[in-house]
């Protein structure tokens, strides 16, 4: 078991470790969306275009993307960022939208809550460089090998 998880480790780097969590997180999000549906206070511009079933779709086929993407090398890992962006945005917008519009007071502060606590983080982790033992993730300037 510990010589797989070292393989993960080294195979994944810290970029690619982050998008299997998220993506097992949005995947298990949504998976939750439909099986004990919230309340969608805050989310009817969401919910005017579709069913909250349907909006759950998008966070399992993100969360699916996002893992998927942590298994391709530095760079182009990239759109695992990107897809992992996507339902929280949405659901930001929605609450932001809400707020704006009198039909949910704490519509925008759940706006910032996603922006900062979902998508900003998931934005620092696009940022993070790749280490040096990575499989197909060049060390960019050769920082912790031994000289």
């Amino acid at each position: 078991m510990r010589a797989a998880a070292q393989w993960v480790r080294h195979e994944l780097g810290r970029r690619g470790q982050f998008l299997v969590f998220m993506g097992i997180g949005k995947i298990c999000w949504g998976v939750s969306l439909i099986v004990e549906p919230p309340i969608t206070l805050g989310l009817g511009l969401l919910t005017h275009f579709a069913p909250l079933h349907c909006w759950a779709w998008v966070w399992i086929l993100a969360g699916a993307g996002t893992f998927t993407s942590a298994w391709l090398p530095f760079a182009r890992d990239r759109w695992g960022f990107v897809i992992a962006s996507a339902p929280p945005a949405l659901w930001a917008f929605a609450y932001g939208w809400a707020g704006l519009v009198g039909d949910y007071a704490r519509g925008l502060w759940v706006f910032v809550w996603y922006m900062t606590s979902h998508c900003g983080v998931i934005w620092c982790a696009s940022r993070v460089p790749p280490e040096s033992g990575s499989a197909d993730r060049p060390d960019p300037v050769g920082e912790g090998r031994p000289g």
